[in-house]
């Protein structure tokens, strides 16, 4: 007679035990590897290029020296995200910065975002400017406790550089204040921050270079850049401008020449309009 099975009959306490570990061991496994893949995803933030180059439109001073002693960055709206991207600790005369010349006050890497504004700290006892040959102190308001803020909504991408320009008239920027034998000079800085990118020149030279010509970019009712043309070359550049059609005017500084305008000068992003050789006509 078979045996009948009975369906009560526990199993084996051991095997029971090795599979109950096994499942344990198996899915601990899973589940390390799965944080191991999970953490192992590159954090390293995504940085792109960053500069910041200062140059200046011309005015009648003998030199116009600002101390810089940094330059920061706000990736915020407001006023809480400031960060400082270098530290020039240097004294910049604005008027060499003319016809093509530029300070370099920052060069570094950001990470991708949009930073709103740049400001400039000033120290606040080392800017002068230089009259007749006669040093004055050039006082900024509050340069050395909130800065020089300028609004340039800087988008910086991964792997692309990307150039703001600061354009420093000084002609707009220095207020005299006082009697003129005890003239005191104030700095209110007339900036305009543009991204290189965006922006093309204007080139040429001028002919008489004894003319010692200014070169003014206007667009509508407001100059935007100014250049002497090199007194012993003739050739000016005027430079960060965004596309537009401009009038070009050529007005001597010696007497004896008839000043010049040229309309209809196009810019076209990241080229250099060449007007050559500007005469102008000796007044008669």
């Amino acid at each position: 007679m078979t045996k009948p099975i009975d369906i009560f009959k526990p199993m084996k306490p051991m095997n029971t035990i090795k599979s109950y570990l096994n499942f344990l061991l198996i899915g601990s496994f899973a589940f390390g590897l799965f944080a191991l893949v999970g953490c192992s995803t590159d954090s390293t933030p995504k940085m792109g290029a960053f500069q910041v180059k200062m140059h200046d439109a011309p005015a009648s001073y003998d030199a116009v020296n600002v101390f810089i002693t940094e330059v920061q960055v706000n990736n915020t709206s407001g006023d809480q995200g400031w960060v400082t991207i270098s530290k020039p600790n240097q004294s910049y005369n604005l008027l060499e910065l003319t016809n093509g010349a530029f300070a370099l006050l920052a060069d570094t890497e950001l990470e991708v975002g949009t930073y709103p504004q740049i400001r400039l700290m000033l120290s606040r006892d080392g800017n002068s400017i230089v009259v007749d040959g006669v040093e004055h102190g050039l006082f900024i308001p509050s340069g050395d406790q909130t800065g020089i803020k300028l609004n340039i909504n800087a988008v910086i991408s991964e792997g692309i550089q990307y150039t703001v320009l600061l354009d420093f008239d000084v002609l707009r920027s220095v207020v005299r204040r006082g009697p003129t034998q005890s003239t005191n000079f104030l700095l209110k800085p007339v900036i305009r921050a543009t991204n290189q990118a965006l922006t093309g020149n204007i080139g040429g030279s001028v002919s008489p270079i004894a003319s010692k010509s200014v070169v003014y970019a206007i667009n509508g009712s407001d100059t935007l850049s100014t250049t002497y043309a090199d007194v012993e070359t003739g050739e000016f550049l005027l430079v960060g401008l965004q596309a537009a059609t401009y009038t070009v005017s050529f007005e001597a500084t010696e007497e004896g020449y008839v000043s010049k305008s040229l309309n209809g000068v196009e810019v076209v992003v990241g080229q250099t309009t060449n007007l050559q050789v500007i005469v102008l006509e000796s007044e008669s």
